[in-house]
């Protein structure tokens, strides 16, 4: 039984940070260009030197976070539900 209250509590300490964390921060890096906004690619030479605009970010380097993004679904549904 002591196991399962501390699984319990550690899973909702692991919630509690990331709802803080979406909170503090909504957005992250982009995962496909690593925040980037471009993709890295070599010269000839073996030099890094700018790609295309990331597609996923269109550019920008980063993303809305998923937990964000579900709070932004519901909140937008509570708001069509309520009036």
């Amino acid at each position: 039984m002591p196991s399962i209250a501390l699984a319990i509590t550690f899973l909702l300490l692991i919630t509690f940070c990331y709802v803080s964390v979406c909170v503090a921060s909504p957005f992250g890096a982009c995962r496909k260009c690593n925040g980037f906004g471009f993709a890295v690619t070599t010269d000839r030479k073996g030099r890094p030197k700018r790609g295309k605009n990331c597609r996923r970010c269109k550019g920008r380097g980063k993303r809305i976070r998923v937990g964000r993004w579900l709070y932004n679904r519901a909140a937008h549904t509570y708001r069509q539900g309520t009036h």
